[in-house]
């Protein structure tokens, strides 16, 4: 989903920086797309078009090298014949937006969910992460309180999503993993009033910035809507070929004016 994409992109260079404030500029030189966002067009394309997803995450891997690939999957990106590592990164995570948009039910979304994730993070807690956030799409589309939602994600998968962005940043570190990426993702759109604020959340906590952003964003996008500026910015830092996958995937959704003015007009 485009809100993935725009996530990725202002996250991208407070990745290594600790970020610990709301304060920042949203868009900047560096501004860039990173692996997020090139797995994220990846599974899309996959899920649209019914191709294999080992093979059409390898396909924009190499169409794209050097975007941040985790040493795994990067190892995984090389080698045509290895199968899932067993992984339970944040990676299983930040490219499944996709499947909360297209699928028509709760029981659709979860079955695209571990189809795209198990090719890769088949570990249980990387399934559980890629789940969890698209129940959290999903339940938003079908205009859930950001309330229940917290209350459904913890009571089906088991995370812990009591404290603030405020009471988890001091505290906070850089992690590459599931378990201590969604459920602070997740809290950072939940929480958020805006677009904007769930973005400015999810960076401000100082870890994985890119990655947060990018579970953060289609869950605030759906919520809020993307401001046509930002929505914009984000758009023109994306090359064609990703614009054409995310035109195809929102003309698919059928989506209009329920998902908050997020994909009629994508093109600037």
């Amino acid at each position: 989903m485009l809100g993935a994409c725009i996530g990725d992109i202002i996250g991208s260079v407070y990745e290594f920086n600790a970020w610990k404030s709301l304060e920042f500029p949203l868009f900047g030189e560096k501004s860039e797309f990173t692996d997020d966002t090139v797995c994220t067009i990846a599974v899309a394309e996959c899920l649209l078009d019914g191709s294999d997803p080992a093979a059409t995450l390898r396909k924009w891997g190499h169409r794209y090298p050097g975007r941040g690939y985790g040493g795994s999957y990067a190892v995984w990106l090389r080698d045509p014949k290895m199968g899932p590592y067993n992984s339970y990164g944040n990676g299983a995570a930040m490219r499944v937006s996709p499947a909360a948009l297209l699928a028509g039910t709760l029981e659709e979304a979860l079955r695209m969910a571990d189809h795209v994730t198990a090719v890769t993070h088949n570990h249980p807690e990387g399934l559980k992460g890629a789940a969890a956030t698209v129940t959290a799409i999903w339940l938003a589309r079908q205009g859930v309180a950001p309330e229940d939602i917290r209350e459904r994600i913890q009571k089906d998968f088991g995370y812990d999503l009591s404290r603030s962005v405020d009471e988890i940043r001091p505290g906070y570190r850089f992690n590459e993993t599931c378990q201590d990426t969604v459920p602070q993702a997740i809290v950072s759109a939940l929480e958020a009033t805006s677009f904007e604020d769930a973005i400015r959340n999810a960076v401000s906590l100082g870890g994985d910035a890119d990655t947060l952003a990018a579970i953060a964003g289609p869950i605030a996008e759906v919520l809020f809507g993307i401001p046509e500026d930002i929505r914009r910015k984000g758009w023109m830092r994306l090359p064609k070929d990703m614009r054409d996958v995310l035109e195809r995937l929102y003309a698919k959704a059928g989506v209009g004016t329920d998902i908050k003015a997020a994909a009629p007009r994508l093109t600037p």
